[in-house]
């Protein structure tokens, strides 16, 4: 099966499908040991790679060349791509997506904001005609071959985000995201409005929507789940303790015991990703 039809399936299934965002290979690496699937999210790459807030800074093929890499190392995990606005131009988002699909990305989520862009949390989002947006979604349905297109709006007015919400539901994207949802109310007002199209649901910590479980998004009609930035914030929580404490240690690293990483830990786990080691993780 495709990388794009198994996302597809578990989509379809009757259980949610939780999606982690990661920022590099190594977040990657802890994260494929805790779930079946990775979003990687524009917030967490331009952060990573280019240190700069995600407002238009990523290049198409930084994250083509950063996908690639993951799908050799993680040949099993679901890849949901965050591409943006495509890249601004409708034919660099086909030309992207034919890209991502060759190469073993499961998915894309195709935005309607224009430039310069802005985390779907935040304000100061402006957004294309809707008839420009659908003009370069309907091209990048066109053009894929099996890959999961995510349709997302970043509409803010509230008659706007449920009109877009129809207009997407009626194309053939396979999952439709409203960002920065805020309320439990409006997800119900978004699944009524998109009838059975699948729904996908985006929470990030500090941002606008609200905190739900799995269970509590299953019951609101959810099918997809993709949490940005968890491991990019618990990296900037940890390195940020673990460098005050060496600071006012005076250079002396911690006692080392048991719950401790090390280099053998560390090595163990990226062992698993070599590539002499697939053949063993595929045929698992």
């Amino acid at each position: 099966m495709s990388y794009g039809n198994s996302l597809r399936q578990d989509i379809h299934n009757d259980a949610i499908t939780p999606l982690i965002g990661i920022y590099d290979m190594y977040s990657a690496s802890l994260a494929s040991q805790h779930f079946g699937g990775m979003f990687v999210s524009g917030f967490g790459f331009a952060a990573s790679y280019y240190g700069l807030p995600d407002i238009g800074f990523i290049a198409w093929p930084d994250i083509v060349d950063f996908v690639q890499r993951l799908r050799l190392a993680f040949p099993h995990q679901h890849l949901l791509v965050d591409i943006d606005d495509g890249y601004v131009d409708t034919e660099v988002a086909c030309h992207v997506i034919t890209h991502l699909e060759r190469i073993g990305a499961s998915g894309v989520i195709l935005e309607d904001q224009k430039r310069p862009r802005r985390c779907g949390h935040v304000s100061g989002k402006q957004i294309l005609p809707l008839d420009e947006y659908l003009e370069k979604l309907n091209l990048v349905l066109e053009t894929r071959s099996d890959l999961v297109v995510v349709a997302r709006t970043d509409a803010t007015e509230e008659s706007d985000i449920l009109y877009r919400a129809a207009a997407m539901a009626d194309t053939e994207a396979d999952v439709l995201l409203v960002d920065g949802v805020r309320s439990v109310e409006w997800i119900r007002k978004v699944r009524k409005v998109v009838g059975d199209k699948p729904l996908l649901f985006n929470q990030i910590a500090g941002g606008l929507s609200p905190r739900l479980s799995l269970p509590e998004l299953q019951d609101l009609g959810v099918n997809v789940a993709i949490y940005s930035t968890p491991c990019l914030f618990a990296a900037h929580t940890a390195i940020t303790d673990a460098l005050t404490q060496l600071r006012a240690d005076e250079g002396r690293l911690p006692e080392f015991d048991d719950s401790s990483i090390g280099v053998a830990a560390s090595l163990s786990m990226l062992e698993r990703n070599m590539a002499r080691h697939r053949k063993v993780r595929l045929a698992a």
